[in-house]
């Protein structure tokens, strides 16, 4: 009796070691994919079912011995918590983003600026849809990269930080409006100089159309020659209408996206035609500081025309704010650009200029603000000012600073209150901070335009002027020197 139940026990006994080997095995696999690779199962040198075999790789990615991209039309699955891939791709949004890469991709073919042998990236590419129909067209050796991975389309990389060797790709689209949405445009950028071979082609799809923002496309991408653009219809309501455009890696580039030295032309006063168009559709100037300059301000301030709500300031490298005379950070920071400037979405660094020692306390609780300490100047040089206050006035109420000053020779040259501060040269300063890729936009406090400081004679000022300010009248006056009197001003964007 005890002999036949002994039997079925042993085979149990069996059966549950091989279950728990067959449970250890499938958690090590797991804790291998989780650990080491970090991501689903899609290799089948270690994989527990086989993939189709119309497999194509995608060479040329940094850190790895071979390829992890593995495409295929075929290649689907279900991942976790997300719907079957063959769904997906059969779905008539699909479908319908795929047929318009197609046809785009298709024009690009015919017109020479793509081949079936171009080795080619989608880059900012959520799901894949445009590296799908460079597959269907021919082009097998496509891959996508996005923050998060949708393979076997899509790796996990960043248009700012690709997983690629220098000079990989023969073919780089952005689609979607992909590089509209970047903060950081000058790095997408750089990275597009250095992955994309020399002769190889960019092409950019963006809902930006107006002049400006084109000729601030063509400079920030200073590596590359401009082909060619074109509009055309999208395929969904975010991007209705598209504007492509097409260019060229040139050979004689410096590094990864670099400047081009400008040579003489630096000094040289150029004004583009589409700027000079935009400055004559702004506001009349006030070419006489007001008498009440508060009524003046308020009867202007509707009229004032800013850049910004004129064109279209994206592909600007960086966008900056100098405050010339900030006084305190209420005064036209707080109060007039924060909450009146229309900054298209855009996060402005910002530097206040202001030598008055009063209002300095304050800026250091202030983040994101750069506080320089001293007097915009022709020159770096100790300034001597003569404070001119009230009768009877001995000091400055707390928190208004010097007021009115009159600039003096030396310490000994007027018998008023005089006091001592730091200038430096605010020409120099300004063209080593920003670039002509930049988007700046000044304010400028100073107490007479006339005496502020010798603009047109002065040797850094003069090429200050010619080589980052387009502020600039037809009749060759200065405008961004416009001055309406104390706390009031006229401001000025460098375009």
């Amino acid at each position: 009796m005890e002999h036949t139940t002994g039997k079925p026990n042993f085979l149990r006994n069996i059966l549950v070691r091989v279950f728990f080997v067959c449970v250890l095995i499938i958690c090590f696999r797991f804790a291998y994919v989780v650990t080491i690779r970090g991501e689903s199962c899609d290799l089948g040198d270690f994989c527990f079912f086989s993939l189709p075999e119309n497999l194509n790789l995608v060479t040329g990615i940094r850190q790895l011995s071979s390829s992890s991209a593995i495409v295929g039309n075929d290649a689907v699955r279900s991942t976790p918590g997300g719907p079957n891939r063959r769904d997906l791709w059969a779905t008539k949004d699909w479908r319908k983003a795929v047929q318009f890469y197609s046809s785009v991709f298709q024009d690009l073919n015919a017109e020479g600026y793509l081949s079936p042998n171009s080795k080619s990236l989608c880059v900012d590419t959520p799901i894949g849809q445009d590296v799908f129909a460079l597959k269907e067209i021919g082009v097998s050796d496509a891959i996508g990269i996005y923050k998060k991975a949708s393979k076997p389309l899509v790796i996990s990389g960043q248009a700012i930080r690709q997983p690629f060797d220098d000079n990989t790709f023969d073919f780089i689209f952005s689609g979607g409006g992909g590089l509209d949405k970047s903060a950081k445009r000058g790095e997408f950028a750089a990275e597009v100089a250095r992955t994309l071979k020399p002769e190889g082609f960019l092409v950019v799809h963006t809902a930006s159309k107006d002049t400006y923002s084109f000729n601030s496309f063509i400079d920030l991408f200073n590596c590359c020659k401009f082909t060619r653009s074109r509009d055309i219809e999208g395929f969904d309501s975010s991007m209705p209408y598209v504007r492509e455009i097409v260019m060229k890696k040139q050979n004689d580039i410096l590094g990864h996206g670099l400047i081009k030295p400008y040579g003489k032309s630096v000094n040289k006063c150029s004004v583009p035609g589409y700027k000079q168009e935009l400055i004559r559709n702004a506001e009349p100037l006030i070419t006489e500081e007001p008498l009440k300059p508060w009524i003046t301000l308020k009867r202007n301030i509707k009229n004032i025309k800013y850049l910004s709500s004129m064109a279209d300031i994206n592909f600007k490298q960086r966008y900056v704010y100098v405050d010339v005379g900030a006084r305190s950070y209420g005064s036209s920071i707080a109060s007039w650009f924060k909450k009146q400037y229309p900054k298209q979405n855009k996060t402005f660094e910002i530097y206040a200029i202001e030598a008055d020692k009063t209002f300095h306390e304050e800026y250091r609780s202030k983040k994101g603000v750069t506080l320089l300490p001293y007097a915009a100047w022709v020159k770096n040089e100790t300034l001597f000012f003569e404070i001119n206050r009230d009768p009877g006035e001995e000091k400055a109420e707390k928190g208004r600073g010097m007021g009115r000053i009159q600039p003096v020779q030396s310490s000994t040259s007027s018998s008023g209150e005089v006091d001592k501060i730091w200038g430096f040269d605010f020409a120099n300063w300004l063209k080593n901070t920003v670039s002509e890729r930049d988007f700046v936009v000044m304010k400028m406090d100073v107490e007479d335009g006339r005496n502020a400081a010798p603009v047109r004679g002065h040797p850094s000022i003069k090429g200050l002027t010619a080589s980052a300010w387009s502020c600039l009248l037809l009749s060759d006056k200065v405008v961004f020197l416009f001055i309406n009197g104390g706390d009031k001003y006229q401001p000025c964007t460098l375009v």
